[in-house]
C-alpha cells in the first residue's frame, strides 16, 4: 500500500469518526455531552488555523534561512552578457 493510500485511509477513518462524534452517534470517552457539542464543530476551524500557522511558519524559515549565492548571480550575468554578443554577431539589436 503506497504512502498516499496510508494517508487517505487515516484520514479517512477520522472524518468519519469525527462525522459520527458530531451527531452524537458515537459517544466521546472523557467528555460531557455538553461539552462536546460545544467543541466538536469548533474542531475542523482549529486544523485549519494550526495547518495557516504551520504554512506561514515553513515559508519563513525558508526566507531566513535563504542562502545567497553571489558565484550563481556572476555566472548568470556571464551568460547573459554572452547571449547579447552573440545575438549583436548575427545583427540583433539588444538594449
Amino acid at each position: 500500500m503506497a504512502r498516499a493510500h496510508r494517508v487517505a485511509a487515516f484520514t479517512l477513518t477520522l472524518v468519519v469518526l469525527y462525522i459520527l462524534a458530531l451527531f452524537s452517534f458515537v459517544p466521546v470517552p472523557f467528555i460531557d455531552v455538553n461539552s462536546s457539542h460545544q467543541i466538536l464543530p469548533l474542531i475542523p476551524w482549529w486544523l485549519l488555523v494550526s495547518f495557516g500557522s504551520y504554512s506561514l511558519w515553513c515559508l519563513g524559515w525558508g526566507i531566513f534561512t535563504f542562502r545567497d549565492c553571489p558565484e550563481a548571480y556572476h555566472e548568470l550575468l556571464k551568460e547573459i552578457n554572452d547571449a547579447k554578443n552573440e545575438l549583436r554577431t548575427k545583427g540583433v539589436t539588444v538594449d
